[in-house]
């Protein structure tokens, strides 16, 4: 993708240009005005690929139909015709789904404090203020630096008033998860605000709405993501903590998954929250002690005796992998985690699976922390099949950088300190499979050297520069 940018007048005035000099049609002027832009290295994500409506009689250029949709709401908005509004919010609302691009000119056109006046106007109005939440959701999304302080105060406000009604409280979390993905100081000022308590709050007096229980632990987790790279560091270990000690967040999110043991969607959500929470060896300790690592061994289980193909399956898969990892990084948990039986279940999933290279990375991943220091665990993994389960993976995508790399940490901590592993897993072929791995990706060069050094190979080691015998320069 390019990394120059263009206005969209420019990318109209070009497509015109197209249909009146070249007598293009106007399907075939988009495409050469794509193929124009993209070929000078710019980045159209942000552009409508459309046909401009032709000037009117009086030559004055005319808008596309997001622009015409927002200035009918501002007129809307202006009068104020409160009968007109939920029509504009909705029509607005529709055309900012369709495509990124569509809300991108309509947020750089002033969208977002029409939007927001619209909220504020419908504060009164239950019905109202819903559409005009969801409308304010669909903008934000991919946009949170829309949101200024005003609207921060109304989000929170709307969720501490109407925390008793299951659609509005949806529809305010959705424009809070939009405002804080990849957006550290939205993240720290809703923090600030109080918007912890009211996410679990929601989880707990909406707990037989998955709809609600899934956006709430979504916003959640979240909150926890440093994923903002205008920022040098962010809080996300600090916002982990409060979830769990001042607002109860392990007790909550683990409660919920009662109530939902056949939805696997809500399931998978409340694993990656879970997973994102467990900051701390005792916060991994009690997610067991709750019932946490029961429930998310039940659901692999379920994924295992039920093995329905599709993303959606692979993405719970994947998610229940990912918190075993997390939780298993408390040792005492490792324990606890191979008692009931998980690493028959990670291996199944894997083989299940194979095809998937982020479950595969996921689930050696999570053997591969298993195995950390517990030789004990090393052999039940061996004899269970997750060495073969991991060559495998390695076979299977032998371009996917992070399954080589897990799987060779996976090998090298089975065998580091138990080296009677080392022949029977160099029988299935290690050797070869992570001299490739090594070969072909850089970022494997060390972990796949650790490994062939503790299975016994011969490895060239190289010592870094000691400062002695002369300087760098030779």
């Amino acid at each position: 993708m390019g990394s120059k940018q263009i206005a969209q007048e420019t990318f109209d005035d070009a497509v015109q240009e197209n249909i009146a000099e070249f007598e293009m049609d106007p399907e075939e002027a988009v495409r050469e005005a794509v193929q124009q832009f993209e070929s000078q290295g710019v980045d159209l994500s942000n552009i409508v690929k459309a046909v401009r409506p032709p000037a009117s009689e009086n030559g004055q250029r005319q808008k596309h139909q997001i622009l015409l949709s927002l200035e009918s709401l501002s007129r809307a908005v202006a009068e104020p015709d409160v009968a007109e509004l939920p029509q504009q919010l909705s029509a607005l609302a529709a055309q900012c789904k369709e495509q990124p691009a569509f809300r991108y000119l309509a947020g750089q056109n002033g969208a977002y404090p029409v939007v927001l006046s619209a909220c504020q106007l419908a504060a009164g109005d239950r019905d109202l203020l819903l559409q005009a939440l969801c409308t304010l959701s669909a903008l934000l999304d991919g946009q949170p630096d829309l949101l200024d302080g005003s609207g921060l105060e109304m989000l929170l406000q709307s969720l501490r008033e109407r925390r008793e009604d299951a659609e509005v409280a949806l529809a305010g979390m959705r424009c809070v998860r939009h405002a804080c993905l990849k957006h550290e100081r939205n993240r720290q000022r809703f923090v600030k605000g109080g918007i912890l308590p009211l996410l679990t709050g929601a989880i707990v007096q909406h707990g037989d709405s998955a709809d609600v229980v899934r956006t709430a632990a979504s916003a959640l987790r979240v909150m926890t993501f440093d994923d903002d790279i205008r920022v040098p560091f962010g809080h996300a270990h600090d916002h982990a903590r409060m979830i769990v000690l001042e607002n109860d967040g392990l007790r909550v999110l683990i409660e919920a998954a009662k109530a939902f043991t056949d939805n696997s969607g809500v399931l998978s959500e409340l694993c990656a929250t879970l997973s994102r929470l467990s900051v701390r060896n005792e916060f991994c300790q009690e997610i067991v002690d709750l019932g946490g690592l029961s429930f998310m061994v039940t659901l692999l289980a379920d994924c295992m005796e039920h093995p329905v193909s599709g993303v959606g399956r692979q993405d719970v898969v994947k998610q229940v992998l990912s918190a075993i990892r997390a939780v298993a990084g408390n040792d005492d948990v490792k324990d606890a985690i191979v008692d009931a039986g998980a690493t028959e279940l990670i291996v199944l999933a894997i083989s299940h699976h194979l095809g998937n290279p982020q479950v595969c990375e996921q689930g050696c991943a999570a053997l591969c922390v298993l195995a950390l220091r517990k030789p004990e665990n090393c052999s039940v993994i061996v004899e269970g099949g997750g060495a073969l389960a991991a060559l495998q993976a390695m076979k299977a995508h032998p371009r996917e950088v992070a399954v080589q790399k897990q799987a060779c940490m996976l090998i090298r901590n089975l065998v580091s300190r138990s080296r009677d592993l080392s022949r029977p897993i160099l029988d299935m072929g290690a050797e070869i499979l992570i001299s490739e791995a090594r070969a072909a990706h850089r970022d494997c060069d060390d972990v796949a050297r650790a490994a062939l050094r503790d299975l016994g190979c011969k490895v060239e080691l190289r010592e870094l520069w000691t400062g002695q015998k002369g300087s760098l320069a030779q």
